[in-house]
């Protein structure tokens, strides 16, 4: 067992079957230079399990009685929370005075917008501010879903307190509209918050996104920077073979799907770059 305070070694060999094995469930990717950032992350879950190493937490996660009761904690490890409200707002711009207009006009169904890597749900929450400003959930039967596969990200987006780093470009008229002081940060208004569908998904499940992918306006920023290039061409095809025509997916800026074979193509709309599947 390791000592109380010592990180676990993570040999090579036991590194490259750890990640395939979280690449293949998760998605999420580590290239060989960072062997010791996975270790990192992981050391707590081997000493909190009372593991003797790295090798015995892959076996677990593969082959343990206790898998499917650790694979959340493991997510919980990996996941990267650092989001705010208002995050690459071109896109939301994009969406709410063309995209949403548009799907209206042509009497094409409900507005439904997946928020497909939700974290803390700044993301989701700052769409539905930009509907409700823009009157949509009055003129219109709009639905916002979130998803994410960490349960502890979940968990705070569900309680919808956010501390003051969540704010930093926030317009202050909408942070005095939409938030109040709360314990422990500041608190969404319950009637905007409940506007937001959340629920858990791994987007390597074709369970958990089948239902979630037929939206026509699909989020999924900032996430495929964590993926491998197969995970990502995974993961686009499933939004492709579900979404409806036309569909919108946008990605994050530093995100590109130009090398990933793909129904979806880029386009400029309103200033705004987004994946359409026409």
């Amino acid at each position: 067992m390791t000592p109380a305070g010592e990180q676990p070694e993570l040999p090579l060999g036991t590194f490259v079957i750890l990640r395939d094995l979280i690449r293949d469930r998760i998605g999420v990717s580590f290239e060989d230079e960072k062997r010791d950032l996975l270790g990192g992350k992981l050391a707590d879950r081997v000493r909190e399990l009372k593991l003797d190493s790295f090798l015995d937490y892959y076996y677990l996660l593969k082959y343990g009685p206790g898998a499917d009761a650790e694979w959340p904690h493991l997510t919980d490890a990996l996941s990267v929370q650092e989001t705010y409200f208002w995050r690459e707002y071109e896109q939301v711009r994009a969406l709410v005075d063309v995209l949403v207009p548009q799907h209206v006009a042509a009497r094409r169904g409900p507005v439904r917008v997946w928020s497909a890597a939700c974290a803390t749900g700044e993301e989701p929450l700052s769409i539905a501010i930009a509907l409700n400003e823009a009157g949509w959930f009055d003129r219109a039967d709009v639905e916002v879903w979130a998803s994410d596969a960490s349960p502890a990200a979940l968990a705070k987006a569900r309680r919808g307190v956010y501390r003051e780093r969540s704010f930093r470009v926030l317009p202050p008229h909408l942070r005095e509209k939409y938030f109040a002081p709360a314990e422990g940060g500041t608190k969404v208004d319950p009637g905007l918050h409940a506007r937001v569908q959340f629920q858990p998904a791994n987007l390597l499940n074709a369970d958990d996104t089948r239902a979630l992918a037929t939206a026509p306006f699909i989020f999924c920023r900032n996430v495929f920077i964590y993926f491998s290039a197969a995970t990502v061409a995974r993961v686009v095809r499933g939004f492709a073979e579900r979404a409806p025509a036309p569909a919108y997916l946008f990605t994050g800026a530093s995100e590109s799907l130009l090398r990933v074979a793909s129904a979806f193509q880029l386009e400029e709309i309103d200033k705004a770059f987004v994946y359409v599947k026409r």
